[in-house]
């Protein structure tokens, strides 16, 4: 049996790792991660691409998600697609954070295989899907198929240095893990009280595996009200038991520098791997620095704009800006690697290099 790792293990990681400026990634061909790993939407070109256009404006590390159900049906080929991915990541430099569950359902449905459904107009992310989806996450009789998908996808890539870092669980317990309007607040706890355990158990599997990369899953319920910030029993849980500090922030930068400080004090290497929200006054200018300066990893949500829809704000976001069409939510890069904000990339260009060149001395 392993053990979490101790402060001094996480911190000589990242000091071998350096800073990390990177995006959460799905190519612009794929509106869910089913779509971008499975079979027949699998799309390497594109990845390839992007990923060049990536490394191109500066960024050396991406997160992304792996899909339970394209395991469950085609488990060869997934671990054959993820080498292949990582492959791309590789030769453009970039490192690579492997998602192994998540419950941003927000399309509505389960998950999947085949042809996915086509983004809603207008509507941002409208066909995500979940992984493993809440039929099996609120149904522990099924979860040694989980147990089984965790434990064989760390074991075939342990050892694997094309994997910085593994993310077991993104956002436990989101109830955009497709709960409807008619289901009451109750519905919802005993959503979280599974996922909970579930992620826990998932902690527990991979520890089992020994993986030389480090696991994580990111603190996600921020209530910027709070002296205790994530105090959510998920997030207690997952700062305790992370090898690496992971948070989810889209605030503004005061709400951004108070998360960082308070996650500073647990003396471990910290990484928001979710941020970028420009209606929201999370944005490029302020809050990059930030991270650089407190020698935290960020990854931003989105890279090219595409079938996501990421580009638009979320539904119910105040739209005020003077022409809201004109500023993209999430994203960078049009469909021809064209940054949609030249001084945003310049930003990223510059800081990766200046951290680059203070890490070699």
């Amino acid at each position: 049996m392993h053990f979490q790792w101790t402060p001094s293990q996480a911190q000589a990681w990242q000091e071998q790792h350096g800073w990390t400026c990177g995006f959460n990634y799905l190519p612009r061909t794929s509106v869910n991660w089913t779509e971008m790993w499975q079979a027949d939407t699998f799309d390497p070109q594109t990845i390839d691409q992007e990923l060049g256009w990536a490394r191109r404006h500066g960024y050396n590390a991406l997160r992304t998600n792996l899909p339970f159900i394209v395991w469950e049906h085609d488990r060869d080929g997934l671990l054959n697609r993820i080498d292949t991915f990582l492959e791309l990541a590789a030769k453009h430099q970039i490192q690579v954070m492997l998602t192994l569950m998540d419950d941003c359902a927000f399309s509505g449905d389960e998950p999947f295989l085949g042809p996915q459904k086509p983004p809603r107009p207008g509507v941002h992310n409208s066909q995500a899907a979940a992984s493993p989806g809440r039929g099996i996450v609120m149904d522990p009789s099924r979860w040694p198929a989980v147990e089984a998908y965790i434990r064989d996808v760390i074991e075939r890539f342990k050892h694997d240095e094309r994997v910085a870092i593994w993310d077991l669980y993104n956002e436990p317990g989101n109830r955009g893990i497709n709960v409807s309007a008619t289901e009451s607040g109750e519905a919802d706890i005993r959503i979280e009280e599974f996922a909970l355990q579930l992620m826990i158990n998932a902690f527990r599997w991979a520890r089992e595996v020994g993986p030389s990369q480090p696991l994580t899953v990111a603190a996600w319920h921020l209530d910027i009200e709070s002296n205790t910030l994530f105090g959510h029993p998920i997030d207690s849980a997952a700062l305790q038991l992370s090898d690496i500090i992971s948070y989810h922030a889209y605030v503004p930068a005061n709400y951004q520098l108070t998360a960082l400080h308070h996650l500073s004090q647990l003396n471990r290497p910290v990484l928001c791997t979710e941020w970028l929200a420009r209606h929201m006054d999370c944005t490029f200018s302020e809050q990059l620095p930030l991270f650089a300066a407190y020698d935290a990893g960020c990854y931003q949500w989105g890279l090219v704009q595409g079938k996501t829809q990421t580009w638009i704000p979320w539904t119910g976001v105040n739209k005020t800006h003077p022409d809201p069409q004109s500023l993209w939510f999430h994203d960078v890069l049009n469909d021809q690697g064209n940054p949609w904000n030249e001084e945003e990339m310049r930003l990223v260009s510059l800081l990766t290099a200046c951290r680059h060149k203070r890490a070699r001395g």
